[in-house]
């Protein structure tokens, strides 16, 4: 399924054209003009635009001009009449995907929409990865390519544009901060503040001053009136993480900011108008949070109008690899020396859960670095966690920490074999190694698959 947008000054043709696409799987919106497809894109990016070539002043062309501007990964199918095939293939000199000729059968269109569909999907993957379109959307410190990645990366270029309320959820180490700081860098209020609160490394009493701000006498050492963040953030984007930390008679509080888009300064009556895009995260389950009385569910639906859920480091393996070579080379930067992995440590780390998610392997891999400034190799016992359950106490260290390993890189095969239905080319892809070396390591550690 593909969200599409559809672009004729024609009524009946837009109409004509939803339910086809409709009946063929996809989400459609309609839109009568150029401005009109420009106003659509900015609340929402889509896969494909299909947009007719002649219609008045503004024209397909703007139509493609302005998408190819705004989200240059959007494929564009332009419609022509007969007599307009110039035009047609001006338009796909300026980017356009493909044109078709009215009339046209509704066979011809699902065709050439799958196409161009599958081709921005295709095109999606290869770009996330080109160093220009990092640079493009702020996503240099967004490191991976796995599926779950690659869906977060495409939703913040969709949605990045628009105003709306963002919801980021995972647990702790996942970079729900990062993701917040990309939607920001990339929306419309780039050069305004970008400010963050920890909810939870402030007092509910403290907070509510921080945020609101307070009057002069408003309590004992409020000696003058202050202006609080969110008045200080107008214009930006204001990032609440831990927010299901806060309780829920500042939930209330919050609730009026988002509805009514003001303030009340602690100990003042006159409210103060702020225009403000809020991003929240939470590492909680927010349905039990709310089932448990902790959470308010309205402001939850509030909150929840875009929704990016970070999966843990565990579930894709296979930046591991990528995420690691990124933190050795930031980290041999900061400290200004030379080092490589030493045998056995990528597979480790491969097979470790990691609890503390991309935080904890970025502290790993620093760690391994200050150790093996002097060798200039990173060991197995540089990065490996000093509390890791170990083997009988009575073997030596060295054969407890392998014995370690060898029960984590167990753990991971198995688990693998086990969602990938025993399919090892799958298994060895997940895991991010290749079928030959997942072998090898089934052959070593004794494992039968199936059990």
């Amino acid at each position: 399924m593909a969200k599409i947008l559809v672009v004729d000054d024609q009524k009946n043709m837009r109409i004509t054209l939803s339910i086809m696409l409709r009946a063929g799987g996809h989400e459609v919106d309609e839109a009568a003009d150029a401005d009109a497809a420009a106003a659509s894109q900015r609340a929402g990016g889509y896969d494909l635009v299909l947009t007719d070539l002649k219609m008045g002043a503004q024209d397909g062309i703007e139509v493609l001009r302005r998408t190819k501007e705004m989200f240059p990964l959007t494929e564009v199918i332009v419609m022509t009449a007969y007599g307009t095939i110039e035009s047609a293939v001006e338009a796909m000199r300026l980017g356009a995907y493909d044109y078709i000729q009215k009339p046209f059968n509704e066979q011809e269109l699902l065709v050439k929409v799958l196409r161009a569909v599958e081709k921005r999907q295709l095109g999606s993957q290869v770009a996330f990865f080109a160093a220009e379109f990092r640079d493009k959307y702020h996503f240099e410190n967004i490191v991976g390519r796995s599926s779950p990645i690659r869906e977060v990366l495409g939703r913040i270029v969709k949605i990045a544009g628009s105003d709306a309320t963002v919801l980021v959820t995972g647990e702790s180490g996942t970079g729900k901060e990062l993701v917040a700081k990309a939607v920001h860098v990339n929306s419309k209020r780039s050069s305004q503040p970008f400010v963050p609160v920890n909810c939870a490394a402030v007092t509910e009493t403290l907070l509510e001053s921080e945020l609101f701000g307070h009057v002069k006498g408003a309590f004992t050492g409020a000696s003058s009136q202050r202006k609080g963040l969110i008045e200080e953030a107008t214009g930006g984007t204001f990032f609440f993480d831990e927010i299901a930390e806060t309780s829920t008679a500042f939930q209330a509080k919050l609730l009026r900011v988002l509805q009514e888009g003001e303030i009340r300064r602690v100990g003042d009556n006159k409210a103060i108008k702020v225009d403000i895009r809020v991003i929240a995260a939470t590492n909680q389950d927010m349905h039990r949070a709310i089932a448990e009385k902790r959470f308010r569910q309205d402001l939850y639906y509030r909150l929840n109008v875009v929704r990016f859920l970070l999966p843990p480091l565990r579930e894709r393996r296979e930046d591991i690899p990528m995420l690691s070579q990124h933190f050795m080379e930031k980290v041999c930067r900061k400290m200004n020396t030379r080092v490589r992995m030493g045998d056995g440590v990528m597979d480790f780390l491969l097979a470790y859960e990691f609890p503390g998610n991309i935080r904890e392997l970025e502290n790993m891999i620093e760690q391994g670095v200050a150790l093996a400034s002097q060798t200039g190799v990173v060991q197995l016992e540089d990065v490996a966690p000093q509390d890791l359950p170990t083997a009988p106490r009575d073997l030596p260290g060295e054969r407890s920490l392998a014995a370690s390993v060898d029960a984590a890189e167990r753990q991971a095969i198995e688990s693998a074999l086990r969602e990938c239905d025993g399919n090892r080319e799958r298994a060895a892809d997940q895991l991010g190694l290749s079928p030959t070396t997942l072998w090898r390591k089934m052959k070593r550690l004794d494992i039968r698959w199936p059990t």
